[in-house]
């Protein structure tokens, strides 16, 4: 690679060379190509709080391979420790981080940069990143958490959340609750199922922009540090070759990614960040009239947890993981599409072998031909609005029901606590999108709701906020345009009749809605939050177009 003169900045590049060597840098480091680390390490998010030791392994990778590894940072939130308030994730904070990412990468004119996250809003941002900056750039994702061990057997975290709504109502003996809770989780890594988490960093590879086998190896593995090593060396041939993100995330790796996300029911969250990140690199196009196209095309090859019934993240690891899973897909995709390896995507996973054909399944003989995520539209829905179909009960893919309308998730809490919901109702959490409140999770309703077994086989929860990963039963979320925007979910009122039919993907409220739209009122309060927020639902824009800034 060439590089710049010494004087082709003059004064600025005088000033910076000091500054490099106040600080110790070696006249021959400073002559080599510097890279930056983006890590996203923090002490209060188990998936990243390994990530301090991998990125030396990054960094090692680099300075063999003849580089310059300078180590910066971005912000890393755990959804698992914000969720009593919400409000910085999932856009919020992903938003941020991609804006961090361009003003120290971009600001200091980095030649390239490896990226290390894991978790669910800090590997979209880091992607959203790479595709507006348009440098050599890799991925590096931290990997699957360790199953739990609770009373001598293995456990998945999602069944010790399972238990919340029992507990409460004491259906379940305390003391095993408390087993659960304390030793469901494991040291550090994505949570072991298929939610946001674990999907992102699939979504990374299937892009193309992470080392093959990256996003299905446990975070505690040798294998992932010796994947981060190889990713320090590979970012040196990047940045020789040329090899930008522009170059690996296109239009056509983008699609390969949505159909990937079809054949595992990955989260339904990916109907956001996807369309955002193809956004950042400059392809406007009808995101999710792709997904809805790739979900009667693309049957389910992998029933991960929590939509499916037994195996975990772990479990496909072991069945052979994404290479697998990608390979058998492959007569679906665009195995053409370039990849951080310099090779196509098809050229890495050839030799891709399945372990175990009860976890990954073949085209020919898939897990169900009806799709993980479906796109309904409808007079409730111009937009659409996303389900994860298959999480749904068979029993509720047709559904009737009366709404009851709630402008605040903890209303709608309380009125589940105090039993005011009843068995077939439509339970409506509006103003929770992102102008209205930041795409805001009903996480905890949804939760709550499934430990009352009644209420969850029968209610339908319908929002125009964002869904967890974990999302199951009849929940669509993502309603557009949302309320906020005077949507038709805005204009609903309770005892309305609302109509979901999954199989025609429609989503209808027999009501008069124009008539009530001149009796419309809501206004942002500004006042309610900090000066962040206000700024984001200033400028965020449409869901469809993955809630990058406008």
């Amino acid at each position: 690679m060439k590089l710049k003169s010494q004087w082709e900045f003059g004064q600025a590049s005088e000033c910076r060379r000091g500054l490099m060597c106040g600080m110790g840098y070696s006249a021959e480091e400073q002559s080599r190509p510097r890279i930056a680390v983006v890590n996203s390490w923090n002490e209060y998010n188990p998936g990243h709080v390994h990530l301090k030791q991998l990125a030396e392994r990054v960094k090692a990778g680099i300075r063999d391979a003849g580089g310059l590894p300078l180590e910066v940072m971005t912000t890393g939130i755990c959804d698992g420790m914000v969720l009593e308030d919400p409000k910085y994730i999932e856009v919020p904070s992903r938003n941020s981080i991609a804006d961090q990412v361009e003003i120290t990468v971009e600001g200091n004119f980095f030649d390239g940069m490896v990226l290390l996250s894991t978790c669910d809003s800090i590997v979209p941002g880091h992607l959203m990143a790479c595709a507006r900056l348009d440098l050599p750039a890799i991925m590096v994702t931290g990997g699957y958490m360790p199953l739990g061990v609770c009373r001598g057997k293995e456990v998945l975290h999602i069944h010790a959340q399972d238990k919340v709504g029992a507990m409460e109502e004491g259906r379940i003996d305390p003391d095993l609750y408390n087993d659960l809770v304390e030793h469901s989780w494991g040291t550090c890594g994505g949570c072991t199922s298929m939610t946001t988490a674990n999907s992102m960093c699939m979504v990374a590879e299937a892009l193309g922009m992470s080392l093959p086998g990256n996003s299905s190896v446990a975070a505690t593995s040798s294998e992932l540090y010796a994947i981060a090593y190889k990713a320090g060396k590979r970012i040196m041939a990047m940045v020789e070759e040329g090899l930008t993100a522009r170059k690996i995330i296109t239009p056509k790796s983008v699609r390969n990614a949505i159909k990937m996300d079809m054949a595992i029911a990955a989260s339904s969250n990916l109907l956001l960040h996807i369309p955002a990140i193809a956004n950042e690199a400059g392809y406007d196009e009808p995101w999710w009239k792709y997904f809805d196209e790739a979900s009667n095309d693309i049957p389910l090859l992998a029933h991960i947890a929590p939509s499916g019934p037994k195996y975990s993240v772990h479990d496909f690891c072991l069945a052979g993981g994404m290479p697998a899973l990608l390979k058998e897909l492959l007569p679906k995709l665009d195995g053409d599409c370039m990849t951080v390896t310099g090779k196509t995507l098809a050229e890495n996973v050839k030799n891709a072998v399945v372990y175990n054909r009860d976890v990954i399944h073949s085209l020919d003989n898939p897990v169900m031909s009806e799709p993980g995520i479906g796109v309904l539209y409808g007079n409730l829905a111009p937009e659409g609005s996303i389900v994860k179909i298959a999480a749904v009960p068979e029993h509720l893919m047709t559904y009737k029901g009366p709404a009851r309308v709630f402008d605040e998730l903890d209303d709608a809490l309380e009125a589940l606590k105090t039993g005011q919901i009843k068995p077939g109702d439509a339970c409506v959490l509006r103003f929770l999108g992102l102008k209205g409140r930041f795409g805001t999770t009903a996480f905890t309703f949804q939760e709550n709701l499934k430990g009352r077994k009644e209420l969850f086989e029968s209610c339908a929860i319908i929002s125009d906020g964002r869904f967890s990963g974990g999302t199951s039963g009849l929940s669509i979320g993502y309603v557009s345009p949302e309320a906020a925007l005077m949507g038709p979910l805005g204009l609903i009122k309770d005892g309305d009749i609302i109509t979901i039919d999954i199989p025609n993907r429609r989503i209808d409220v027999d009501a008069d809605l124009e008539d009530r739209k001149k009796d419309f009122k809501w206004k942002f309060d500004t006042s309610k939050y900090p000066r962040y927020l206000n700024l984001f639902a200033k400028n965020v824009g449409s869901m469809a177009h993955g809630g990058i800034w406008e």
